[in-house]
């Protein structure tokens, strides 16, 4: 039985983070997930730790080489972690920020070390969120400008004696480079994917809700419409013999109880499965065993119905018998209401592989929307067509009505909608 609840309910009902929707186990990563509202002040802290100790414990093996970190330095470190607070809400603008503290940085001679995770993080963010262009101009800006540093301004820059970088080094930061690019556009494109898998999951339980939704309307529809049709008529039976023969607007009257006790009933089984989705129904639902009920019902309210079975009675699908019930039930509904006829008849026919559903009137129409154009038909078309049928319905050339339902019986489906 499927959990009830959205998405996030269920996530959270199993100890997981709403963002942890990506996979069908549950788990994706924080960033994958849309953040604006937040600032990620944990993970900075964290990187926050990691660059300034880093620093602090590189600038060991570069003495003489650097300049020492003094409070200037110590003030980038910590400026492009500010920058790295706001990520989320200004991808662009901390990208292009944390390249340029970086770069100032590196130009007054401070010891390398872990502050080019500072740029990294800043980039893989912006490219996360779908800013490659600009992460890509502003990663590249600080590479182009470390080699200006390192190969031509260096004579001008601190520190004082300090030489030229060798391009060997040069194409080892280009490979971190691509290296942070690759990884950053990786996480983009999972990102972008877990992203159309919830839409895709949205729009699926959307669609499940609008069938949930049509199916219980039809059901309603079809048992509201042929118990009032019964109620109608033997009310106005009743009111016309109440004073000349009181014991025929009693029989009405009795008619019109057990209508309405049975379209208490069948109304109070549909509703049951919105007040405990997923659960079995408790009765089970209406299908051709119960065709004797109809025609009782239409006898009593003044409409003589002939059946006749053509072929060999077979067993058939819950999802079929349903819709076969639904479909007699509906066009007996609009005889008694449409049609001065008396009289109808019924034919079920079994062909191989097939259930064929034939319900005839003598007609005429009482009236011009007799044709069918209301929902009753439309519910029916959409149940022949939801096992994969056909319906036809019209007038027929000597007069009357037809209603003619072709339902295939292999591989129809167990539960119709």
């Amino acid at each position: 039985m499927d959990e009830p609840g959205t998405d996030e309910q269920r996530v959270r009902r199993r100890g997981g983070r709403p963002w942890a929707q990506g996979r069908p186990d549950g788990w994706q990563p924080p960033w994958a997930a849309s953040s604006r509202g937040r600032l990620p002040w944990r993970s900075t802290l964290v990187l926050t730790v990691i660059v300034l100790g880093g620093t602090a414990f590189a600038q060991h093996g570069q003495l003489g080489q650097r300049v020492p970190l003094d409070a200037f330095g110590r003030s980038l470190l910590l400026l492009g972690q500010t920058f790295l607070l706001l990520r989320l809400r200004h991808p662009v603008l901390v990208a292009w920020a944390t390249a340029a503290s970086t770069l100032i940085y590196v130009g007054a001679g401070f010891p390398y070390g872990p502050v080019f995770l500072t740029a990294a993080v800043g980039c893989f963010a912006a490219i996360v969120a779908g800013h490659r262009h600009a992460a890509w101009s502003a990663i590249g800006m600080l590479w182009a400008g470390h080699v200006v540093i390192a190969h031509w301004l260096y004579p001008w820059l601190p520190p004082s004696g300090d030489h030229p970088a060798s391009w060997g080094q040069e194409l080892a930061v280009a490979a971190w480079v691509l290296a942070i690019l690759a990884a950053s556009e990786l996480a983009r494109v999972r990102r972008e994917q877990w992203a159309r898998e919830r839409a895709e999951r949205k729009a699926a339980e959307k669609r499940r809700t609008d069938e949930e939704r049509m199916r219980i309307a039809r059901e309603l529809h079809d048992v509201l419409a042929h118990s009032i049709s019964v109620i109608n008529v033997q009310a106005g039976v009743g009111l016309a013999l109440l004073d000349s023969d009181p014991e025929q607007a009693r029989t009405a009257l009795t008619t019109i109880k057990a209508a309405s006790k049975e379209a208490l009933g069948e109304v109070r089984q549909v509703l049951d499965t919105l007040r405990a989705p997923g659960e079995a129904p408790r009765a089970p639902a209406p299908g051709l065993d119960r065709l004797s009920e109809l025609v009782e019902q239409a006898r009593s309210a003044g409409l003589t119905v002939d059946t006749v079975t053509e072929g060999v009675p077979v067993p058939l699908p819950p999802g079929v018998d349903l819709a076969a019930f639904r479909i007699i039930q509906e066009a007996l509904t609009n005889v008694v209401r449409h049609s001065e006829s008396r009289t109808a008849r019924v034919v079920l026919g079994y062909p191989p592989r097939r259930l064929v559903l034939r319900i005839d009137d003598a007609g005429p129409a009482t009236g011009a929307d007799a044709g069918g154009s209301g929902n009753g038909l439309v519910g029916m078309r959409e149940r022949t067509a939801a096992l994969g049928g056909t319906i036809d319905a019209g007038p027929q050339p000597g007069g009357g009505f037809r209603v003619e339902a072709v339902i295939p019986l292999s591989g129809a489906p167990k539960e119709s909608l």
